[in-house]
């Protein structure tokens, strides 16, 4: 696995890290998951979580850990949950302080399927993102079925978002209604400082993206000071 940080703005530190596959080499994730057929879907989502928690856990993370996971892995949320749980509880991670991210590679395949997914994982204390939101399977049905408790906003709408009246307005609608639902909002995929004002000015406080730190292998990175120095100045 490999590990990047979320920053939040307004507490002045780091939100959480969400933990990307990758090979036992660091090979990137579309080497590993284009690997993923529906024979070995459910062995992998697992094994993913586990190794996401038990590396957070030696490396001594603190606040969040966000995991990917794939929707059609998991065939019964009580018994698919039930290995992150107890490897959660060996290595005394609290469950409180992991978030599960739908990921937008798969079109889930029954409906109402994910929503029970949401709800179990929900009850258990821990929290639940739509990932990619605005790209893909994830959209505004999504949203309604779910009503996750994190929305990350895809990297399509953070880009150049700072020279596109478009972008500035999908995304400032999207920050009323986060705030009417309520829910947090996270922009991925940030890499410009002139992304990052624009997004600040629009009242996200969340950040992801190259501009602060590139994912990590095996290593907790911290976001760039001087990044967050020009931005805190600016």
């Amino acid at each position: 696995m490999a590990f990047q940080p979320i920053y939040d703005f307004a507490a002045a530190d780091v939100w959480g890290w969400e933990a990307l596959v990758r090979g036992v080499n660091g090979e990137g994730a579309f080497s590993v998951l284009s690997k993923v057929t529906d024979e070995n879907r459910y062995a992998f989502d697992q094994q993913c979580r586990i190794r996401a928690i038990e590396l957070a856990h030696s490396l001594g993370m603190p606040g969040r850990l966000s995991i990917n996971f794939l929707p059609n892995a998991v065939y019964e949320p009580k018994a698919c949950i039930r290995a992150t749980v107890e490897a959660a509880a060996r290595v005394g991670f609290p469950l409180e302080r992991l978030q599960f991210e739908i990921t937008e590679v798969e079109e889930v395949r029954a409906d109402g399927h994910l929503r029970r997914i949401v709800d179990e994982y929900r009850a258990m204390g821990m929290g639940t993102a739509v990932d990619d939101f605005g790209a893909g399977y994830a959209g505004l049905n999504l949203l309604i079925r779910l009503q996750p408790d994190v929305l990350k906003l895809d990297m399509d709408l953070i880009r150049n978002i700072d020279k596109d009246r478009v972008r500035r307005i999908i995304v400032a609608h999207m920050v009323s209604l986060a705030r009417e639902l309520p829910c947090t909002l996270i922009a991925e995929g940030v890499e410009t400082l002139e992304e990052a004002r624009c997004l600040l000015d629009l009242g996200i406080t969340l950040h992801q993206g190259y501009l602060y730190a590139r994912p990590a292998f095996e290593a907790i990175p911290r976001p760039d000071p001087a990044v967050l120095a020009e931005l805190a100045g600016g």
